[in-house]
C-alpha cells in the first residue's frame, strides 16, 4: 500500500524541532527520514510520546468497537508474551496448548455437534478470520462443483450491504461476485426472504451478520437457515450460512442463550469473532471456528515443516503475536461464563439506558435502542433544520467525545445517524458525563443561524473508515 502525506511533498521537508527533555539544549530530529546519529531513549521517548498527546483518548472512543480497557494482570501477561511468535508452536508449545483451549471453549459455547471435533483457530482479528470462512466457503463449492463436472469459474456470496469491508475485500481479492441485498425503508439488512432471492447454483455461502455495524441489530440466522432449507427442498440447492458474530459472538451465548444463531442450526458451517471486541482483549486477535471438520476442507490447510516441527496452519498471516491469545484464554480463566455475563449485561444495560435517555432529549430519534449487541444509533429529527448529526459528533469532539457520523449505504443514503458503542469500562458514570455535554451543546446547536449542511455537503462520514464506499462505517 502506498502511503502519501496529507499535506503532500511539503510536509515531507519540515524537521521536527524539540526540545525534548526541558532543561537541555533543544534538536532537529526528521519527520519523514532516518536520523543520521542516536539518540538518547529518554529523547526518543519524549518525542514519540508528545506527539502521541495529540491522539484521542480510547476510552472516550464511542466508535471503536475494539476493547479499550483490561485488567492490570492481562495488560502483565501481554508484557510477559510480548516476543513470542504466535506462529512457532514448535518454540512455544504452551501457547499453542492455550490457543488450542480457547477453540474448544468456543466451541461448546457456540454449541458445536461435537466439541472435540470441531475446528478453529485464532487470527489477527474478525475480519481476517471471516476471509477463512469466506475461502473455505469458496473451496468446498469448488471441490463440489468438479466431483459434478460443473464449472467453477462463477462463485457469488449473499449478504446484506451493512456487511463489514472485510467482506467487499474478500470478494475483490479471491474473484468471488458479491451480491448485496441493499437497505430498503425501514429495514436495514438482510432477511431470509432477500437471501433466498439472490441464491443460485454458484452461490458458496449466505453471510448473516449477528451485530451489524450501522446499528448493533442481529440478523435473523435461524430465519435465513429455515429458508435455505426450504429452498433446498424446493430445488436441491445446499447453501451453508457464515455467521459473521464479530460482536455478537461474545454477547449472544451469555445474554440471549434462547436465540439460535450458532452451530445448532446445522446449517451454519462455520463462525467468526473478535477476542479483541467483546471477547475483552486488547487487539488484535480473533478466532475462526467451523462446525467439524468437514466444514473446512483439508486442501486448505498447510502442514508446514519450521523449525524442526510439523505445524498445521490455516490463515492469512504467518509471524504474529501471541501476547492476545494468551490474554484471551486469561480472560476465560478469571471471568468464566457468569463473570462474561455479568460485563455484557452491564454493557447492555448502560446502551439501553443511555439510548432512552437520548431520545428523552428531544431533538433526536433512535434507529435501535443497544437491546442486541450493546451498540444503538440515532437521528436528528426530520423536523430539526438547524443542525445535522454531523454538527453533533463536531461538537462532542470538543469535549474528547468520538461519536462517529455516516449515511447509511445504497438506498437509504438520505438517513444520516450517530453510533454509540459501549464497552467494557463505559459505565453509568461516563455515560452521564456523555449527556452533560450533550445537553450543553444542544442550545448552541440550536441558535445557529444557517440550516444545517446536509450529509454529502458534511462530507457523509465523519469517522474514518477504509472502505471503497465512504459511507460505511468501520467496526474496529
Amino acid at each position: 500500500m502506498t502511503v502519501r502525506h496529507p499535506h503532500g511533498g511539503h510536509g515531507e521537508s519540515r524537521d521536527l524541532a524539540v526540545n525534548p527533555v526541558f532543561s537541555r539544549e533543544p534538536l532537529r530530529v526528521p519527520r519523514y527520514a532516518m536520523p543520521d546519529g542516536e539518540m538518547e531513549p529518554s529523547t526518543a521517548y519524549q518525542v514519540v510520546h508528545d506527539e502521541l498527546m495529540l491522539d484521542g483518548n480510547a476510552r472516550q472512543n464511542l466508535a471503536t468497537f475494539v476493547s479499550t480497557w483490561a485488567e492490570p494482570e492481562a495488560r502483565r501477561l501481554m508484557d510477559e508474551c510480548a516476543e513470542k511468535n504466535m506462529i512457532d508452536k514448535d518454540e512455544y508449545p504452551q501457547t499453542a496448548e492455550l490457543e488450542i483451549r480457547c477453540v474448544h471453549m468456543l466451541a461448546r459455547l457456540w454449541h458445536a455437534p461435537d466439541p472435540r471435533d470441531a475446528v478453529g483457530c485464532s487470527t489477527t482479528g474478525s475480519s481476517e478470520a471471516a476471509m477463512l470462512g469466506g475461502l473455505a466457503l469458496k473451496r468446498r463449492w469448488q471441490e463440489r462443483r468438479r466431483a459434478e463436472g460443473r464449472p467453477t469459474d462463477r462463485p457469488n456470496l449473499v449478504m446484506g450491504v451493512n456487511v463489514q469491508i472485510c467482506w467487499e475485500k474478500f470478494a475483490d481479492y479471491f474473484e468471488v461476485e458479491p451480491r448485496y441485498v441493499p437497505m430498503e425503508g425501514d429495514r436495514y439488512h438482510l432477511t431470509p426472504e432477500t437471501a433466498v432471492e439472490l441464491c443460485d447454483e454458484n452461490t458458496i455461502g449466505v453471510v448473516a451478520v449477528l451485530g451489524s455495524t450501522f446499528d448493533g441489530s442481529y440478523e435473523p440466522v435461524a430465519g435465513i437457515a429455515a429458508a435455505l432449507d426450504d429452498l433446498q427442498a424446493r430445488t436441491g440447492l445446499d447453501i451453508p450460512v457464515h455467521v459473521d458474530a464479530a460482536s455478537g459472538g461474545m454477547i449472544a451465548p451469555f445474554l440471549d442463550p434462547d436465540l439460535h444463531w450458532d452451530f445448532r442450526l446445522p446449517r451454519v458451517a462455520s463462525i467468526n469473532t473478535s477476542g479483541h471486541k467483546y471477547g475483552l482483549v486488547m487487539p488484535g486477535v480473533g478466532w475462526a471456528l467451523w462446525r467439524d471438520r468437514e466444514a473446512l476442507p483439508d486442501s486448505l490447510v498447510f502442514h508446514v515443516n519450521y523449525l524442526g516441527g510439523d505445524m498445521p496452519t490455516f490463515a492469512l498471516n504467518f509471524s504474529r503475536p501471541g501476547a492476545q491469545v494468551v490474554a484471551q484464554y486469561y480472560n476465560f480463566l478469571r471471568l468464566g461464563f457468569d463473570g462474561y455475563r455479568r460485563v455484557q449485561r452491564t454493557c447492555r444495560d448502560v446502551a439501553t439506558r443511555l439510548a432512552a435517555e437520548i431520545a428523552r432529549l428531544g431533538p433526536f430519534e433512535l434507529i435501535t435502542d443497544g437491546g442486541d449487541i450493546p451498540v444503538f444509533a440515532f437521528r436528528v429529527r426530520e423536523d430539526i433544520d438547524r443542525f445535522s448529526v454531523f454538527d453533533v459528533s463536531a461538537a462532542l469532539r470538543e469535549r474528547g467525545w468520538l461519536v462517529p457520523a455516516y449515511t447509511f449505504p445504497k438506498n437509504r443514503t438520505d438517513l444520516a445517524v450517530l453510533r454509540i458503542v459501549v464497552r467494557n469500562g463505559f459505565s453509568h458514570d461516563l455515560a452521564d458525563l456523555l449527556l452533560d455535554d450533550l445537553r450543553r451543546i444542544l442550545p448552541r446547536l440550536d441558535k445557529q443561524s444557517e440550516p444545517h449542511r446536509d450529509a454529502d455537503d458534511a462530507g457523509g462520514f465523519a469517522h474514518g473508515a477504509e472502505t471503497k464506499n465512504p459511507r460505511r462505517p468501520g467496526r474496529d
